[in-house]
């Protein structure tokens, strides 16, 4: 079976999920506004209106490719060939195990586990499926600890946040023709003159810092004064005090460029009419965090790496966690056991080589979690 979810465009493949929650046994089965699906797991000595610390176990749904990306999944022995196979079919069907495992195991936990198939991680998602758990769900208060299942491996975890920004410029004009109406303000003009500026700002080796100039477009034929141009500009920073400098940096660049087009045209025609405006709409803001030294949840994957004998590598990344994090709540994002390569490409490929010893440990951790909730 081979399910499209783009952003979006995730609702079949939540579907699918919540009908595999119920026949796996997971309680209270629901989705909520964003899209998300939740199944429950109870603690045997709590009632189920019970309001107390739980953990969260996740898998985000959706992938990179638009829903007419052919998928045509190619299963060779151990091994899958398909668009999202690793990133995140893994995640979602690990976490889909250990529900499994843990309802027909019988286990009594000591605190409720949920389990969230969530939307909207990829690109312009901007984390909408977790952030709807944490900002407008009755449940946020209640969350103690956040696993994140994504993608493959059983040797790393994702415990510090890289922080991002994502605007979309804007710039209008009355546009016409280029040589009857000659010395009508450019806006493809004026957003080059701003994302040459950005380009030229310096960026500090610490905290990492980057900034990447993705889009642009504008315009209709060569010999015509375009009415609109538009770029897309992101920053990625481990401090939020960089994100927030870049973010003045880049409405500043904007506002100047506006005004020199606009300046050169008055100075040219004498009039104020039909001159550019610009909006910058902000299209992503993923926070920067860090997993604390002393954090349980570090002490429990070193606990268990020295149970597994494994060896655990923390990492920086942008995932879900991000905003548990942000939060100060103990979360991290880790492989589903495997191995998977290609990520978002039409080649993506995942192998479920050795993945038991990747469920051990996200199993293992999870319990962990459990009962340190539980003694909140």
């Amino acid at each position: 079976m081979a399910i499209p979810a783009p952003f979006l465009g995730e609702q079949a493949r939540a579907e699918w999920l919540a009908t595999r929650f119920s026949e796996i046994g997971l309680q209270r089965v629901e989705t909520d506004e964003a899209g998300n699906v939740l199944g429950w797991l109870w603690a045997a000595h709590l009632p189920p209106e019970s309001s107390g610390p739980l953990v969260v176990l996740s898998a985000h749904l959706d992938t990179v490719f638009p829903t007419e990306t052919p998928l045509n999944p190619v299963v060779d022995g151990n091994r899958i060939t398909a668009p999202g196979a690793c990133d995140n079919c893994a995640g979602v069907a690990g976490m889909l195990g250990l529900a499994r495992a843990l309802v027909e195991s019988k286990v009594e936990l000591a605190a409720p586990l949920i389990f969230l198939g969530n939307v909207g991680e990829e690109g312009e998602g901007d984390l909408r499926g977790v952030r709807q758990l944490y900002s407008q769900s009755a449940l946020a208060g209640r969350i103690a600890a956040h696993i994140v299942l994504d993608g493959a491996g059983a040797d790393s975890a994702v415990t510090q946040a890289l922080g991002s920004r994502r605007y979309r410029v804007t710039v209008t004009g009355p546009g016409g023709h280029s040589f009857t109406d000659a010395g009508t303000p450019n806006p493809i003009a004026a957003l080059a003159r701003a994302l040459a500026v950005m380009w030229g700002t310096q960026l500090p080796e610490e905290p990492r810092t980057t900034l990447n100039l993705g889009t642009i477009s504008g315009g209709t034929s060569v010999n015509s004064i375009p009415e609109s141009a538009e770029a897309t500009v992101e920053f990625r920073s481990t401090g939020t005090d960089e994100l927030l400098r870049l973010e003045v940096a880049l409405h500043r660049a904007v506002e100047d460029a506006v005004e020199q087009v606009n300046a050169q045209a008055k100075a040219c025609s004498g009039q104020e009419r039909g001159l550019l405006e610009y909006v910058i709409d902000k299209i992503g803001d993923r926070p920067a965090a860090q997993l604390p030294d002393d954090s349980p949840l570090l002490e429990a994957i070193r606990a268990v790496d020295r149970h597994l004998g494994l060896k655990t590598e923390l990492r920086l990344g942008s995932t879900d966690a991000n905003i548990p994090l942000s939060l100060g709540i103990p979360a991290l994002s880790m492989g589903a056991g495997g191995e998977g390569g290609g990520a978002h490409t039409l080649a993506e490929w995942y192998s479920a080589r050795d993945r038991e010893t990747g469920l051990k440990r996200v199993l293992l951790l999870t319990l962990a979690m459990v009962e340190w909730a539980a003694k909140q």
